[in-house]
């Protein structure tokens, strides 16, 4: 059995065997049959590719296909343009040996151009499934945030291999760039340091997770409240509920308090209602069945703390308190019970034939002193 490197061996002896006109001829139809069979089989893997559910193939897929298609043109060119030098020019105009170099060098190039749009696929596939997209059938469920970065990461990972493989393959010593990297990066430390505390920011956001992308986020040092858009290497974007953009650098958030309020367990109906003196006699009723309907009311949570208590005497009314948690943490569905919870406990104080209490003064007036006024009038 011929392995793969002994076939091209024999391929190139056969193809130096033929005279020069053949051997450029040979290889444009073999640049153009390679092309057209590289379309070929990617449409047919493209078609039958998104009929399946795997979360990997048409990644890959689209990882290969650009780098592919130019691999095969732009090696094909060279090969051709080393052909025609053989036959038309007695002194080439580029040596075999750069030549040589130039294939390699590309070769990293379509390599790395291949997995960076690989990451870039694999990204988009991890944001649809965590978005929850059910026609993919992704049974995967990641924070985006996580997933931008860890791309980000991956993507600068990759650039920086290829640079340093074709720095070596040009030649160009690598030592070199590393020394003055290193020198350059404390001349750049000092003149760039905020750039770097925003850069470790966000490395810290990251890593720590305080908030993610979709989270509603408020600082009690800063006004900064909106929802998370993006969280990049020097900034964060916020946009605020006037839907505004807040652009934040990632240093900010080491030096302040950041609350999440997207992270609530439940919402919380912390309410005090006010009766008239004139009803004390049934403030024990009003508040026995008012955390009644709290205990057998569907959308308020058992398990947490529920209260209602007598509290004060106010200077207008007797005063207790209605402390409970609703189920859900969504605004809209919370107020909806809110607003369930009071009407229902106005019905209660209606039903007992008390009122709410509303600030009143009562003015005393000593009935001889009135008596004696009038009469002097």
């Amino acid at each position: 059995m011929q392995t793969t490197s002994e076939q091209l061996s024999k391929l190139s002896q056969w193809l130096e065997s033929l005279p020069s006109y053949w051997q450029l001829l040979v290889i444009v139809g073999m640049t153009v049959f390679s092309y057209l069979a590289w379309r070929f089989i990617y449409k047919r893997l493209q078609k039958r590719f998104e009929k399946s559910a795997n979360f990997w193939d048409d990644a890959i897929l689209y990882g290969l296909n650009k780098p592919v298609s130019i691999t095969i043109l732009v090696l094909g060119v060279l090969f051709v343009l080393q052909a025609a030098q053989a036959v038309y020019l007695n002194q080439p105009i580029i040596s075999t040996e750069l030549l040589n170099n130039l294939k390699r060098v590309f070769i990293v190039f379509a390599v790395s151009l291949g997995l960076i749009r690989l990451i870039n696929k694999i990204e988009a596939n991890f944001l649809e499934a965590d978005s929850g997209a059910e026609a993919r059938n992704y049974d995967i469920k990641l924070d985006e945030t996580g997933i931008l970065a860890v791309s980000k990461l991956m993507r600068l990972i990759v650039m920086i291999i290829s640079a340093l493989i074709i720095f070596q393959l040009l030649n160009i010593p690598i030592t070199g760039i590393l020394t003055f990297g290193g020198i350059g990066g404390i001349a750049v430390g000092f003149a760039a340091k905020d750039l770097l505390a925003n850069f470790f920011g966000g490395m810290m956001i990251f890593l720590d997770r305080p908030f993610k992308v979709g989270d509603w986020i408020r600082s009690p040092d800063k006004e900064i409240e909106g929802t998370v858009e993006n969280v990049g290497w020097r900034q964060t974007r916020i946009r605020t509920f006037d839907k505004r953009p807040l652009y934040v650098p990632n240093a900010t958030f080491t030096n302040i308090s950041v609350e999440n309020p997207s992270r609530m367990t439940n919402r919380r109906i912390n309410e005090m209602v006010g009766l008239r003196y004139d009803d004390w006699t049934k403030v024990e009723t009003i508040v026995a069945k008012v955390k009644t309907m709290l205990q057998q009311h569907p959308e308020i949570d058992q398990e947490a703390t529920l209260m209602v208590n007598f509290n004060k005497f106010a200077a207008s009314s007797l005063d207790f308190f209605i402390y409970t948690f609703t189920k859900t943490r969504e605004w809209g569905k919370y107020h909806e019970i809110k607003q369930d919870v009071l009407l229902k406990t106005m019905h209660i104080i209606e039903q007992e034939g008390a009122e709410i209490a509303f600030p009143t003064s009562t003015l005393h007036i000593n009935k001889e002193i009135f008596e004696s006024h009038h009469e002097q009038q």
